[in-house]
């Protein structure tokens, strides 16, 4: 463990064993090769296969692996699954209902006999739930007890819904969900207040039991709670930290997840390393960090004081490597990112806010260079859209008819249609497909505004409204030949010598990560035709940053630049305010992206750089799929 040590590493200093995966899509790989391996040993035992399994966005690349490792042969006919929990008081036909999920997203798609399926049933009685727990338990037990859990963890480190300060030998029950976990589950629920308060859930002392453990997470957003699980006490403050406990468990993280564990983000503190530039950059920034110096101030005390004798020994003395440190972030500012002749560029934004948000300045410095930029938004954005802000334009779409004699009664039916649909709209359900196309256009509207006023031209903006973002709902459709035609036609009607790619390629069923996968294969498809393809940019949307020790290009702003970019954001009135998917962060977008822009620019400043009033950053894209 790993079997492929060149894409999987593991991490000193933490309890259970942990290993960080490059890529998502090689830890859903290997963590779905375990469970095969367990499922072909016990078959040629003659006996069953039982299998504890969660939802969530971090298993589903698991799920997707053994959907394709059964195509080729894997058999689920004597698999036993026990899932961990479940919503309580939903339907079980609900989109939201993790019965729902686990047959749309894994059951249905492989020969596992209906017998052998157990998820706690969400619309129990009230009086009979407690003896039906008990049946769960013994079901376990006859099954012969669980081979394999699977998990996944919460922001607050539940596992299973084991909230904290949930009791250590705890079996299947009832339980009251976390604030914070009700938080999370938001955006599938179309608001806070529509999330149910209870849920059954497998005890950590059945997932104890498990005889072998496999916990997966992927994303910055797990970072700080895996930190807290592997590296910190065990604590019923943090349930996962109980698997520290066990003699079987085993973490597997991509290299987001990993970012905080001391071993990951700092091996040099752990023990020896191989020092290559990017460590070098690294662990020179984070002895900036720590002694509040810059680069050229360090000295070999410095070095010494923070466990870096060894870099110093092999590379310097201080003021030779912080040097060469100095001059590679100082290669990273550029003030014309496509160069100074003049270029095709597309900016790919995933939602219909991303381009300004994320990168609203580098489009006015694009303009300005005189390059042709194009923006592609690539889905429609319609479920960020209030239902009000829809009822509101219907009507007044209908008044503007009336009052001007345009086919009234049709938009009035129009209106009665969606005021009728909106008012029997229960909480998470899709929209109706008229309340569907009003509110695309309330995003395209206000997309072609921001656009316009970062100097944009309104025939360089392409609405591509991929199908696999028209759901009505946060879950989306699998990828299909359509968003790939789509995006390969736009490339090759352009000719772009630049483009730029949503990076936020963590959560591997987010929008951006999903956009970004059908531009890869659009790109690598290129390739091996043998054509010529553009240079590929990645930036991060309105969350989080690159680190600095990542940042390969930093465009600087004026103080006009972020003016000009934060009236560009505000062109997104149904996003402002009050967003519909705000995140666990209150600030508003323009908010976010400002302090952003503004910390990039002050963590230049602080080791040593030129002073600008704000920085966007980008990274190349490695030319590897994800």
């Amino acid at each position: 463990m790993p079997q492929n040590p060149t894409t999987a590493y593991p991490v000193r200093g933490v309890q259970p064993s942990t290993y960080v995966f490059e890529t998502g899509d090689e830890l859903a790989r290997h963590t779905a090769q375990i469970i095969a391996n367990v499922i072909r040993e016990r078959n040629a035992l003659g006996q069953k296969a039982v299998l504890g399994l969660p939802t969530g966005s971090s298993p589903m690349g698991v799920y997707r692996e053994l959907i394709r490792l059964h195509r080729e042969g894997l058999s689920f006919a004597n698999v036993v699954t026990f899932n961990l929990d479940e919503y309580y008081g939903i339907p079980k036909t609900q989109r939201q209902s993790y019965h729902r999920w686990m047959h749309t997203r894994f059951i249905d798609h492989v020969d596992l006999h209906p017998e052998h399926v157990h998820i706690p049933d969400s619309e129990i009685p009230r009086e009979q739930v407690e003896a039906y727990c008990r049946d769960y338990e013994s079901r376990i037990l006859e099954a012969g007890g669980i081979d394999v859990a699977l998990l996944g963890i919460g922001r607050n480190g539940h596992i299973g819904f084991n909230e904290p300060f949930s009791i250590t030998h705890s079996r299947t029950r009832l339980c009251t969900l976390d604030p914070i976990t009700r938080n999370s589950a938001a955006d599938h629920f179309f608001g806070e207040e529509n999330v149910p308060t209870q849920a059954i859930t497998m005890g950590l002392g059945t997932i104890l039991e498990a005889r072998k453990v496999l916990l997966v997470a992927l994303g910055e957003h797990k970072s700080a709670i895996i930190r807290d699980a592997v590296e910190g006490p065990v604590t019923d403050r943090v349930p996962a930290s109980i698997l520290r406990q066990h003699p079987d468990a085993v973490v597997l993280l991509d290299t987001a997840a990993a970012k905080m564990l001391t071993g990951w983000s700092t091996p040099w503190v752990t023990g020896s390393v191989e020092w290559d530039e990017q460590l070098i950059k690294r662990a020179l920034l984070w002895l900036c960090e720590q002694t509040g110096k810059a680069l050229l101030k360090l000295d070999d005390d410095d070095f010494r004081n923070y466990d870096l004798h060894q870099l110093l020994r092999r590379h310097g003395p201080a003021q030779a490597v912080a040097h060469r440190v100095f001059r590679w972030m100082l290669d990273t500012i550029e003030y014309h990112p496509a160069g100074r002749e003049s270029k095709r560029v597309i900016c790919f934004s995933p939602h219909p806010d991303d381009d300004v948000i994320s990168m609203g300045g580098t489009l006015i410095r694009l303009v300005d260079d005189g390059h042709e930029t194009h923006i592609a938004y690539m889905t429609s954005g319609n479920i960020a859209v209030f239902d009000h802000d829809a009822l509101r334009i219907a009507d007044l779409v209908t008044e503007y008819n009336r009052q001007f004699g345009i086919d009234e009664e049709k938009s009035r039916q129009v209106e009665d249609e969606v005021a009728k649909s909106l008012e029997n709209k229960e909480p998470g359900s899709p929209d109706i497909d008229a309340v569907r196309r009003i509110k695309s256009l309330i995003r395209r509207g206000e997309a072609k505004a921001g656009a316009l006023k970062v100097g944009c031209q309104e025939k360089h903006l392409h609405f591509l409204d991929l199908p696999f973002y028209q759901t009505g709902a946060v879950t989306k459709n699998p990828v299909g030949e359509e968003d790939s035609r789509i995006i390969r036609e736009l490339i090759d009607t352009v000719n772009p010598h630049q483009i730029y790619v949503a990076g936020d390629l963590s959560d591997p069923h987010g929008t951006h990560r999903v956009c970004a996968e059908v531009i890869f294969a659009a790109l690598v498809q290129m390739k091996e035709e043998g054509l010529a393809t553009p240079e590929v940019l990645l930036y991060r949307g309105a969350w989080q940053e690159y680190d600095l020790h990542e940042i390969e290009i930093a465009v600087p702003l004026s103080p006009r630049d972020m003016d000009l970019k934060r009236k560009a954001i505000f062109m997104h009135e149904s996003q402002k305010d009050e967003a519909l998917f705000p995140g666990a962060d209150p600030r508003e977008f323009w908010q976010r992206s400002e302090q952003r822009n503004q910390g990039t620019a002050d963590r230049y400043n602080q080791i040593g750089l030129p002073e600008f009033y704000a920085m966007e950053a980008f990274v190349r894209w490695t030319g590897k799929p994800i």
